[in-house]
């Protein structure tokens, strides 16, 4: 897969597949969607405290992923995570109520969106500064390999985080290393406004891989089982102490870059051809291809998922408000 426009449009290929990972994958593409769509009503409807970022129509490469690791495996996310969270099986109550800036949030309502965080599910942190999760899963993955965890380390991340120093050093170091590091190009074709082509001389990022010794491979990212078996490759390479993996994943997200911003800068036809690939819908369709399930059970998944939001949405509006002074109980200083 060479360009952006070799992006598949048919269903996924979900023949020969587990049923029940297949189910799985679905109910959180759907909860993903789900929990974005409503947050963006919410944002437009209540006095909801900071902003947010969406990544609808991106689910597949968080869910892909994220299926392919244990529970105790680790990621880092960025400030477009909501998904990445949900794939790792942060409790969407606890997501919602962080949100809401509430005290029974994921982070007590002192981080909000841009830095959902959730150690006990592996979740080290989504991060606003754009590649400030590399080398924290840098870190996780040479702290797995000195403790002879067997765990691997993932970082999720932007096209434009390729063109930051830091994802270069850190390639470097866990090639150098051998760490048990997976990075996840999540190229969703623009880096806030500028395009892949205008900010990198090297549009093929996977190919960057080469200069540190790794891997590097293009998925379809709108396929969650490309995904999916790309990261399960790359997964068992890593435990078995053959070093990390580069995978750039082609998407893109439907909305803007943040919450309210137009995206004028986007051509409207390119915008509906990105849709008419849907990841979700393509899995969907998959499934029903292979007689994995009918409709009306797809149907009761994507019930069920909403229902799951609206409930999250529903606790979270219960919970305290945090306090002024809330803050206080989480600095610490040394004399």
């Amino acid at each position: 897969m060479n360009t952006a426009t070799e992006i598949l449009r048919g269903p996924v290929d979900c023949g020969g597949r587990d049923p029940a990972l297949l189910r799985r994958m679905f109910r959180k593409m759907l909860e993903a969607r789900e929990f974005e769509e409503q947050l963006y009503y919410l944002f437009l409807t209540t006095a909801m405290p900071g902003t947010m970022h969406q990544a609808v129509g991106q689910e597949a490469v968080a869910v892909g992923v994220v299926s392919a690791l244990n529970a105790d495996d680790t990621i880092t996310s960025t400030h477009r995570g909501h998904a990445h969270c949900v794939a790792k099986d942060v409790p969407l109550n606890d997501m919602m109520a962080e949100m809401f800036a509430k005290r029974e949030g994921s982070c007590r309502g002192m981080g909000g969106s841009m830095h959902l965080t959730d150690f006990d599910k592996g979740m080290l942190g989504a991060f606003a500064i754009v590649g400030a999760g590399i080398p924290i899963a840098t870190g996780a993955a040479l702290s797995a390999k000195v403790r002879g965890s067997g765990q691997v380390a993932v970082s999720f991340f932007g096209d434009g985080a390729v063109n930051e120093g830091i994802f270069h050093e850190a390639l470097n170091m866990a090639s150098l290393w051998n760490l048990p590091a997976i990075y996840i190009i999540e190229n969703n074709q623009y880096a806030l406004s500028m395009t892949v082509a205008e900010s990198s001389a090297l549009p093929d990022l996977a190919a960057r891989a080469s200069a540190y010794n790794m891997p590097g491979l293009r998925v379809d990212g709108n396929d969650a089982l490309a995904v999916y078996d790309a990261a399960r490759d790359a997964v068992e390479r890593a435990r078995k102490g053959d070093g990390p993996t580069l995978i750039e994943a082609l998407t893109y997200r439907i909305r803007g870059h943040a919450r309210f911003e137009a995206a004028g800068y986007r051509p409207a036809e390119e915008v509906e051809a990105w849709k008419a690939g849907d990841p979700i819908e393509r899995f969907a369709a998959g499934m029903i291809a292979a007689g994995v399930a009918a409709e009306i059970e797809l149907n009761q998944i994507r019930a069920d998922a909403e229902k799951a939001v609206e409930d999250a949405i529903a606790y979270a509006e219960s919970c305290t408000d945090v306090g002024a002074d809330d803050y206080l109980a989480y600095i610490t200083a040394e004399n």
